[in-house]
């Protein structure tokens, strides 16, 4: 039976570009040199322990639970998860060898287990909610057994639809402002279907200063909408956007750009509620100046950030509400009770 493992690339995924290209999983503490002589947990701990003499009981009890399990526990074979943090989007790749360490790839990655990636550019909205929160977790390794889990990112990533599970709560850490906009996409996803995205596109890029013009349903030519600057939309830059429900290869990259010309816009915005291929993000590493591209999580960020300026239509069909929550990362260690003294 094979297991199933999330591993980070970082906490703001600086390593997530290298790991995908050089075929790695990869962690941080590259503090730690070479571990592929350690043989025990114990001997990882006392290692651990001289190198960050300051660290705290709990953090430094997750973070050789983590280390171990990256460098012992996960097999040949294995399935590893890695959620992105710069898309909206998740890796499942197979483990292929043991633990290495590399000094050869980039200068931030060293600690790394060889992984075939069997999908680098998984839409979020493919998984269900109760897997998003159990790859949620605030580690940077661990393991996830509820819900039928393994079973299920399989037939995910063969195409084939997902057992049926009964769900249970995972009892870990969560991070609550990535279940939060998981809610909020799987509400978005729902509430503006096919068409009726690039409604809420229009309303960020009017919210942004834009006077727009927005094709009804059917053909469109390349461009659901045109948007330009000034009172009469006349002036610079003028923009083509093109919104996708599914997700997007090159052709449609390809298209945006000639209707770019055609209608004599300086920029274009492609938005793809599915996400990108890899060939049609690395051709639009070329575009850079000329075409930006959001997924799910890009247009769920500029809602946020334009929230006050959308038409109150647009946040009356998202009940949205800000709210203050405590984030209890791995790291936090609770104050100790005081004993009571017996008078």
């Amino acid at each position: 039976m094979m297991s199933l493992w999330v591993v980070r690339a970082g906490r703001f995924g600086e390593q997530e570009e290298g790991a995908l290209r050089h075929g790695v999983a990869a962690i941080g503490w590259d503090e730690l040199s070479d571990l592929s002589s350690i043989k025990s947990k114990e001997s990882l701990r006392e290692l651990y322990e001289r190198l960050y003499p300051g660290a705290k009981k709990m953090k430094a009890a997750a973070d050789v639970g983590q280390l171990w399990t990256f460098i012992d526990r996960i097999q040949t074979g294995d399935l590893i998860v890695l959620p992105l943090k710069l898309r909206a989007a998740i890796a499942i790749g197979r483990a292929t060898g043991p633990y290495q360490y590399r000094t050869d790839l980039t200068p931030n990655i060293h600690h790394v287990r060889p992984v075939e990636w069997l999908s680098t550019e998984l839409p979020r909205t493919k998984f269900d909610q109760d897997l998003l929160y159990s790859f949620g977790g605030f580690k940077t390794v661990f393991q996830v057994q509820r819900n039928n889990a393994e079973q299920r990112v399989r037939a995910i990533v063969e195409g084939r639809k997902p057992p049926s599970s009964h769900v249970t709560t995972e009892d870990s850490v969560l991070d609550v402002e990535q279940a939060a906009r998981d809610q909020i996409t799987a509400y978005i996803n729902q509430k503006f279907a096919g068409h009726a995205l690039a409604r809420l596109v229009e309303a960020v890029l009017q919210a942004q200063g834009y006077l727009t013009r927005r094709s009804e349903p059917g053909p469109d030519g390349g461009v659901d909408i045109l948007a330009g600057a000034g009172p009469m939309g006349f002036e610079r830059p003028r923009l083509c956007a093109q919104v996708k429900t599914s997700q997007s290869d090159v052709t449609v990259l390809r298209n945006l750009q000639g209707a770019m010309t055609t209608f004599g816009a300086d920029q274009g915005l492609l938005v793809s509620w599915g996400g990108f291929t890899r060939p049609l993000l690395d051709e639009a590493r070329r575009s850079f100046f000329a075409v930006r591209l959001w997924d799910s999580g890009h247009l769920l960020e500029a809602l946020l950030r334009y929230w006050d300026e959308l038409p109150d239509e647009v946040r009356a069909e998202l009940p949205l509400k800000r709210i203050w929550a405590l984030v209890l990362e791995e790291e936090y260690e609770p104050p100790q009770a005081t004993p009571l003294v017996a008078q």
